[in-house]
């Protein structure tokens, strides 16, 4: 067999050129080589509660999940879901056709782009976003529509243009994909700005999804408020989530999908052919996860909100310029003040100069001259490893 000629077609189709090896994986292997605190990769460095774990184990041995288990999700966790939707934010939803499991809130997003947009569609979403966003919209054939959240210094966050959001709507426009909280920036979209949108996507005809995962993580004043609960929006919005976030076991890859019955169809088509099913016994222990009482998320979200308010106070007085996040558990610095320009090679000398990982936003940009001077740490981390990553940023 003959190897592949300069002159050979290229493997990697062309809708995934653009697509090489994720920051990430560049960003993780430093902090290895150089035995830097890895700041950059948003995942928890303890587990989660320990009843959470034993209720999988228990699972596990109860041979519960160990085989292939129902397409749409373990009843169990579709129940759990529901439930949590109308305690929480009032949502009523079917657990047999209006839920679907998926491997993760990743699986989620792919299935519902590749399930809702037609080659050539135009799909919105807000700069800078979430990788797999850019990959999943190219998967799909779709064309991606960046409205950029801009960085308000004298507010210390970043805001999204409301006008600048409906000049980007055209007839081609097919889907609103919107993150709330939003990762990098931490913005939490206001009422007032999801009463917007959902009247933009009623009046144009729009389907939205939405990306919810870190709906339990706001703090000071924000409040998480699902677009679903807005007028008209209910039957055209798919609201994702996900447990890895909340409950501190993203190995586990549990997400699911809430929406009328004829979008979660839709999207269960295309699912079934990415993972089929995934994650048999954790469905069972997510599903007592979500029942866990309100004191769980109450102190979760304190304990992210001290180690928010420590890292931001460390990076502020190391120089960076820090847009204090309304939510998620990362925060969007500015290395301008630091006399850099470019976040790309900061991060890159970041590990040999003071041993912390951190990650470019420009990566999430596709305008990448608008995310240049940002780098974004991760705070879901340790007390004592972020109080470390601070005395050695600081140094």
């Amino acid at each position: 067999m003959t190897g592949m000629t300069s002159s050979a077609r290229p493997l990697l189709n062309r809708r995934l050129a653009e697509f090489g090896t994720t920051i990430f994986a560049e960003m993780s292997a430093l902090a290895l080589s150089t035995g830097a605190i890895n700041l950059g990769q948003g995942f928890p460095d303890t587990d989660g509660p320990e009843e959470i774990r034993e209720a999988a184990v228990r699972a596990l041995r109860d041979g519960r999940g160990n085989q292939y288990p129902p397409g749409p999700g373990v009843p169990e966790l579709r129940t759990a879901v529901t439930a949590h939707q109308q305690r929480r934010y009032g949502l009523s939803y079917d657990p047999d056709t209006e839920v679907l499991v998926t491997a993760g809130a990743t699986e989620a997003i792919a299935a519902a782009l590749l399930a809702l947009v037609e080659p050539g569609d135009e799909v919105i979403a807000f700069e800078p976003y979430y990788d797999s966003y850019a990959a999943c919209i190219a998967m799909a054939g779709g064309r991606r529509v960046p409205v950029t959240l801009r960085a308000h210094e004298d507010e210390g966050r970043f805001r999204l243009d409301l006008d600048e959001l409906r000049d980007a709507v055209t007839d081609r426009t097919r889907l609103l994909l919107i993150n709330t909280p939003h990762n990098p920036t931490g913005t939490v979209l206001t009422r007032g700005e999801l009463a917007a949108i959902a009247e933009l996507a009623v009046e144009r005809d729009l389907l939205v999804v939405t990306d919810e995962v870190y709906e339990h993580l706001v703090f000071d004043d924000a409040e998480h408020v699902p677009l679903a609960t807005f007028p008209g929006m209910r039957e055209r919005t798919l609201t994702i989530s996900s447990s890895g976030k909340t409950f501190s076991f993203t190995g586990w890859k549990v997400g699911w999908v809430t929406g009328a019955p004829e979008l979660v169809t839709a999207v269960r088509s295309a699912k079934q052919y990415l993972t089929y099913v995934s994650a048999g016994p954790f469905q069972y222990a997510v599903a007592e996860a979500l029942s866990l009482p309100e004191s769980y998320f109450t102190d979760f979200r304190a304990d992210m909100l001290s180690k928010r308010d420590l890292l931001a106070a460390g990076l502020a007085e190391a120089g960076f310029r820090v847009y204090r996040p309304s939510g998620t558990y990362f925060i969007t610095t500015d290395v301008r003040p630091l006399g850099e320009t470019d976040g790309f090679a900061f991060c890159r000398a970041l590990p040999e100069r003071a041993g912390v990982v951190a990650i470019p936003n420009a990566v999430f940009y596709d305008h990448r001259e608008e995310g240049a001077p940002f780098v974004r740490f991760a705070f879901c981390k340790r007390t004592e490893v972020l109080e470390e990553a601070v005395k050695r940023l600081k140094a």
